[in-house]
């Protein structure tokens, strides 16, 4: 069977001037053909050898084959660049002669021209191939990864109650929770994250910081805790000793400046003479 959007192996039934004419290998089907032009045609090729092609459609809609390689093939996620937006939709580089269709209703922000965008590929009721940015279907749960590995994703869609959601590998589910997505992100974003968590269903729950980040957050709520227990002024700062500040929040010097670091960073205290106040 000759499946369109899939790189497969065919045999070489007959030549023209114009191309050869390919079929299955299984030969169950002997009216279907498709041809593969005489550009794209190795030399030395003969009637009965086979080849790897893609199939697909070109500008006239009929059903060809290439040798080239696109850059997503059916099922698959990828990175692709806006090359014209029309009133159909936008058409994608894929690495073929004829640009790929992302139709209007399966886009789910507004594109640019020129920017890259992450899709899945699929086959609409016409039988043609087309792009979509509605990705969460394609995405698997199966990855190889486990908790604290540093994985490379692709921001494709964010959700303000929510997080950001990521195509890990462009291949897994990945979530960003929103109390750990710091900074200001898009869509089309590509990012590395540390793994924070692998749930039962798979899916990866993911981190823009390192460990470290995570304990600074923890100290500065401690601080922040012991500065209301005192009434809002807490009598320690950088010239205090490591014993007095081990003594009043069980945490070294180095860890206690880098937690004052971040609640100064953030106003939430101020410095005073002889200590720290809430802001």
């Amino acid at each position: 069977m000759i499946s369109i959007g899939e790189i497969q192996k065919l045999k070489i039934k007959r030549s023209t001037s114009f191309g050869v004419y390919l079929t299955d290998l299984e030969g169950k089907n002997r009216n279907e053909e498709i041809l593969l032009p005489k550009r794209e045609v190795p030399k030395n090729l003969k009637a009965g050898d086979t080849i790897e092609v893609f199939i697909y459609r070109d500008s006239e809609d009929r059903l060809i084959a290439t040798t080239r390689r696109p850059k997503i093939t059916l099922g698959e996620v990828g990175l692709l660049r806006v090359k014209d937006i029309t009133k159909i939709g936008a058409f994608l580089d894929w690495g073929l002669e004829k640009d790929l269709l992302l139709p209007f209703k399966e886009q789910t922000m507004k594109l640019i021209k020129g920017k890259k965008y992450l899709v899945g590929l699929y086959v609409d009721k016409s039988d043609r191939l087309c792009a979509t940015m509605k990705i969460k279907d394609f995405l698997r749960t199966d990855s190889p990864y486990k908790e604290n590995d540093w994985v490379k994703g692709t921001i494709y869609s964010i959700n303000e109650d929510m997080g950001a959601f990521v195509a890990v590998d462009n291949k897994y589910h990945g979530m960003i929770p929103k109390k750990e997505l710091i900074g200001v992100y898009a869509p089309g974003e590509e990012v590395e994250l540390r793994v924070t968590k692998v749930r039962e269903d798979g899916r990866l729950e993911l981190s823009l910081r390192d460990k470290s980040y995570l304990q600074i957050d923890k100290d500065a709520e401690r601080i922040l805790e012991k500065i209301k227990e005192k009434g809002g002024f807490l009598p320690l700062n950088d010239n205090s000793s490591p014993e007095e500040i081990k003594k009043q929040l069980n945490m070294s010097k180095s860890s206690f400046k880098k937690a004052v670091g971040r609640l100064l960073k953030e106003r939430k205290i101020r410095f005073e003479k002889k200590g720290i106040r809430l802001s």
